[in-house]
């Protein structure tokens, strides 16, 4: 297992305090705030550490204030409901005694009903793709310094985008951007935690689509993106460590806020999860 994977499992691996408290902490990379997803992806397993026999099927929260990624990040876990179907808890991560972002999580037990999806996209399968190491000795070179920055560190999740001339400054047609990706090593066959894993990596381009339609990205020096809230929807099951699609597009920005969507595709095409988002995307003023 890659440095990397076994360093976002620790980060998702929390510390249970007591009955419904539990601690995590963050990488040490020297990042000014904690990164959203890992704020994401640690409420839902403290949730789900709470909960037996249901699965997660969706989330909804707001991001109140930026963590600090130098000290533990205390998840607080309210029992709020436990029915025939449906199980409920509210998630509060605390640092420095204020609540810094705040969860309400939903569990079901499946059961049989109407079913239908939406289509995945057509696009190339990740294959066809450059690969990440493709990427960073063919396509870095052109590439912005803070994107090139980014593709440089190894990471947990590769990502694959279809359309990777939007870091070069190309614009897409109709504000869709799609990306191909999966944490580079085997998991263990438990879906709490490929939940969680996706929840993770559901922050990580999410935002970055309300800039499609202009032409910009969330790396360039004078803009200034910040998540303030995050749903996410689980449809079926589904393994992060296989490859997933994430289709993203953006219907609308306005008053310095965008608004984000995301599908999840399995490769075999089955809608596995939907994501949206609210975020600050500001243009920094020059004097």
């Amino acid at each position: 297992m890659s440095a990397a994977v076994k360093e976002l499992l620790d980060i998702l691996d929390l510390e249970r305090l007591e009955v419904n408290l539990f601690r995590g902490r963050s990488p040490q990379v020297g990042w000014q705030r904690v990164f959203g997803g890992q704020v994401v992806g640690q409420s839902l397993v403290a949730a789900c550490r709470t909960v037996e026999d249901r699965l997660p099927h969706s989330l909804h929260a707001y991001f109140l204030l930026p963590g600090d990624p130098a000290v533990p990040i205390i998840y607080r876990v309210a029992r709020i409901r436990d029915g025939k179907s449906f199980t409920t808890r509210q998630v509060n991560a605390i640092q420095h005694g204020q609540t810094i972002f705040a969860a309400m999580v939903s569990f079901h037990a499946d059961e049989e009903g109407f079913t239908h999806q939406m289509a995945m996209p057509v696009v190339p399968p990740p294959l066809d793709l450059p690969s990440e190491m493709d990427i960073k000795q063919r396509v870095l070179p052109m590439m912005p310094d803070p994107v090139r920055a980014y593709y440089e560190r190894e990471r947990p999740i590769e990502l694959r985008p279809v359309e990777f001339g939007r870091y070069l400054g190309q614009r897409q047609a109709e504000g869709r951007f799609h990306i191909w990706l999966r944490i580079t090593d085997t998991l263990p066959d438990d879906p709490v935690l490929h939940r969680c894993v996706l929840a993770y990596a559901s922050d990580l381009t999410l935002l970055d689509a309300a800039l499609i339609p202009h032409g910009r990205t969330v790396f360039e020096k004078d803009i200034l993106p910040a998540s303030l809230d995050h749903a996410l929807w689980f449809h079926r099951s589904f393994r992060i460590d296989d490859w997933l699609l994430y289709a993203h597009d953006s219907p609308n920005a306005s008053g310095g806020r965008g608004l984000a969507r995301g599908l999840v595709f399995s490769r075999d095409g089955q809608l596995v999860a939907s994501v949206a988002q609210e975020g600050l995307v500001r243009q920094r003023r020059t004097e």
